[in-house]
């Protein structure tokens, strides 16, 4: 059986920018990465697509759909989408059920999610909220009792935030993406009406690229950081 990545996100533009060059490497290698997307980011990630003339409310969420789709299938990511809505994001019992469902189904080796705090967007927080209790209610024997499947709660992994000061955010992790960013960057042109975050998240894998070249003392050029949500497990330390 192959290794499985689950990356839950709560708009489309968040997995390319903060998660892309994790799911094009371990696609890369064999996983089967797989993508949940809770909105189509009709309201908060659109802001070009409603200065459109006659633009809907449908026809924003099936354009930012196809852009999502395209950008999944650049990273080598199957995608699904729940739509809570974005602006605010509004979960419901059922999409929990199936977030569930997702968990067990697919056993993930590790779960990407957003940072727990974010004044800027509370639909980022309400994100990862959302797959922390998905992930801990898929180990309980007692949901929906004989299910048949074989689950262990994967290690979770918090994605950078746009402005990671003001969210609490301190990486213990950074990823080399170097392989992969080309692949990266193809998915940010996926995204057209957020041309103005390409040099942006540029810079930023740029800088995370120094700074894990720094700390490991081998080559890095582009990078990714992330902040482990639960303690690692080890036998030995070295």
């Amino acid at each position: 059986m192959s290794k499985t990545g689950l990356v839950v996100t709560a708009h489309p533009g968040d997995f390319v920018w903060r998660a892309g060059g994790a799911i094009a490497l371990h696609a890369k290698r064999g996983y089967r990465m797989k993508i949940l997307c809770l909105s189509y980011g009709e309201r908060g990630e659109s802001q070009f697509a409603w200065k459109e003339k006659g633009a809907t409310l449908e026809g924003v969420k099936e354009g930012r759909r196809a852009e999502a789709e395209a950008a999944a299938a650049v990273l080598g990511a199957e995608i699904e989408f729940l739509d809570a809505g974005d602006y605010p994001l509004v979960t419901t019992e059922a999409m929990l059920d199936r977030a569930i469902d997702i968990f067990r189904d697919l056993n993930p080796s590790f779960v990407l999610s957003h940072a727990l705090h974010d004044p800027y967007n509370f639909d980022h927080p309400e994100a990862a909220h959302f797959a922390q209790k998905a992930r801990v209610i898929a180990q309980a024997m007692g949901h929906k009792p004989q299910a048949d499947y074989t689950y262990s709660a994967p290690a979770m992994f918090l994605f950078e935030p746009h402005q990671p000061e003001q969210c609490g955010f301190k990486p213990d992790v950074l990823l080399n993406i170097s392989e992969v960013w080309e692949t990266k960057f193809k998915a940010f042109q996926c995204l057209p009406a957020q041309k103005h975050l390409w040099a942006y998240y540029e810079r930023v894998a740029l800088n995370r690229g120094m700074q894990g070249g720094r700390n490991s003392g081998k080559p890095m050029v582009h990078g990714e950081a992330y902040q482990r949500l639960f303690p690692q497990a080890l036998e030995e330390l070295a």
